[in-house]
């Protein structure tokens, strides 16, 4: 492949976005992207230091893919804790049909810059989802019960041999992150019961293919809006 004179971020996202969804994060090299956009390394690490850096863009938009997808399918009113619920559920039954979705969840939880996102996203989402159950709490407090979720969303998508079945790890998981924030017994069985009671592996699937179609698709200004969202993060 000839190699480019100008290149956009945009154009980087979308091959990056096409390698770790078909051969996932860690068998994505910067060398293969650059083959894949047709630049050099030098031309990729001018736009994205390192890969972790593409990640941290498309980590910060699965982020909010994944909250308006949730929302959608469910009618909780102004009540967020059902989607929340079903956030999580969907995470670990993509993770369960797909190796590459598992590698990039598990990549996202691993490195630090991207952990970061998850967890400065997530901070804002549980002080509207359990707002009402932590009246007390501070700033901090939040944030530290979200670097202890993190970890519980960590074990519940990082399986092994000995794991238990998908059901009994999404159920163990919103068990203990609702017991964690104060949610009342009768509300964590009510929620976990309709949680169990949906298709979620189904609507996992359809978050995953549209998760992709919408990477695929974005614009440079999305692209740039991201970039500069994580930087004000950052500051």
């Amino acid at each position: 492949m000839a190699r480019k004179v100008n290149i956009t971020k945009l154009e980087i996202i979308q091959a990056a976005t096409r390698l770790f969804f078909s051969r996932g994060i860690s068998k994505t090299t910067a060398s293969l992207l650059c083959k894949e956009v047709g630049i050099s390394t030098g031309n990729l690490t001018f736009y994205f230091p390192t890969k972790e850096h593409i990640l941290q863009v498309l980590v910060e938009m699965m982020c909010e893919f994944q909250w308006k997808i949730m929302e959608e399918h469910t009618d909780e009113g102004k009540s967020s804790l059902l989607s929340y619920c079903l956030e999580l559920a969907t995470m670990v039954a993509i993770s369960e049909e797909n190796e590459q979705m598992r590698d990039f969840y598990l990549s996202s939880y691993t490195l630090p810059m991207t952990l970061e996102i998850i967890r400065e996203n997530d901070l804002q989402k549980t002080k509207q989802v359990f707002g009402e159950y932590c009246k007390d709490w501070t700033d901090e407090q939040f944030a530290e019960a979200e670097t202890l979720v993190s970890g519980i969303e960590y074990a519940t998508l990082m399986t092994t041999k000995h794991s238990a079945q998908i059901d009994k790890r999404v159920e163990g998981a919103l068990r203990a992150i609702m017991l964690l924030y104060g949610v009342p017994e009768q509300i964590r069985d009510k929620k976990i019961a309709k949680i169990l009671a949906m298709d979620y592996k189904t609507i996992g699937k359809k978050v995953y293919d549209n998760f992709k179609k919408y990477a695929e698709e974005t614009t440079e200004n999305a692209i740039e809006e991201k970039i500069n969202s994580i930087r004000n993060k950052n500051k």
